[in-house]
């Protein structure tokens, strides 16, 4: 199922959206909603590991200082 939606663009986003289309023949909804898609997917995985690294930081799950010590001694990297 699809739905119908309007957006305004930049006449240059336009413009390009139009060489891109015909470079590649897909219609412009086509990328359109591939561009979409893809921005929808990216925000959401990002919302949910933020989500996720402060559930575990308001649980006190952290690296010990000796833990990064020995993770920056690994990888010979001052993290002071």
């Amino acid at each position: 199922m699809s739905t119908t939606m309007t957006i305004r663009l930049e006449d240059e986003v336009k413009d390009r959206l139009d060489r891109l289309a015909d470079s590649t023949n897909r219609s412009k909804s086509y990328l359109a909603a591939e561009a979409i898609r893809a921005f929808v997917e990216i925000n959401e995985w990002q919302v949910a590991e933020i989500r996720a690294a402060i559930k575990e930081a308001d649980a006190g799950d952290f690296a010990s200082e000796k833990d990064v010590t020995a993770l920056a001694k690994k990888w010979k990297v001052n993290a002071r």
